[in-house]
């Protein structure tokens, strides 16, 4: 069976642009969804596979910022390019602030709208590879993963769980390899979640 190809959802009040980028996307291969407002999309089901939006900044209602601020709150959120209608840039700082993988004026040159998409693919690629690593791992690690994330050192995280500290650093260190987080500050990025005040402990 083959692959699905990887989505793109427009999001963009301009008819015109709208048929032109989806004319254009799905000439390279990949399927594509308009919406006309950022509301349109919302009231989409989420989706779970590979895919970006191509969002434009200034629509009526809610705007394509505070989409991306709204959408920023969700872990799994799809990452985003940007078109901006004139080079706003205080709205592309803001953007790139929020994890943005792109900001581009209209009208966009086809390669660099391009180049922006297969970025932001390959953003969500990694991100869907993390979720299925996270997934790979038992209770136990994820009670501990927590933990660790939350900036418990291996003591405090044994006192809570009622284990060993010995018990904690394996599971610690099963956590490490099945994710394949190199430091605890990738750990912290591919779970999506931050602390709880505490400075990260020592293993």
């Amino acid at each position: 069976m083959a692959e699905a190809p990887p989505t793109v959802f427009i999001i963009d009040d301009d008819d015109s642009l709208r048929r032109a980028l989806e004319r254009l996307l799905s000439a390279e291969g990949y399927a594509v969804e308009t919406f006309a407002s950022t509301e349109a999309y919302l009231a989409r089901p989420p989706h779970d596979g590979l895919g970006c939006l191509l969002l434009d900044v200034a629509m009526p209602g809610i705007d394509g910022l505070a989409l991306q601020a709204r959408l920023a709150r969700d872990a799994d959120a799809l990452p985003i390019v940007f078109l901006s209608g004139n080079a706003d840039i205080p709205a592309s700082v803001r953007a790139m602030k929020l994890g943005a993988v792109d900001f581009l004026t209209k009208p966009a040159d086809d390669e660099n709208l391009l180049a922006a998409i297969g970025a932001a693919l390959g953003r969500r690629a990694a991100q869907l590879q993390g979720q299925a690593r996270l997934a790979a791992l038992s209770a136990r690690e994820r009670e501990v993963m927590r933990l660790v994330v939350q900036g418990l050192r291996n003591k405090q995280i044994a006192a809570q769980l009622g284990i060993t500290e010995k018990t904690v650093k394996v599971h610690r260190a099963h956590v490490m390899e099945k994710t394949g987080a190199r430091s605890l500050a990738e750990l912290v990025r591919l779970v999506g979640g931050g602390g709880t005040g505490h400075q990260p402990g020592a293993v």
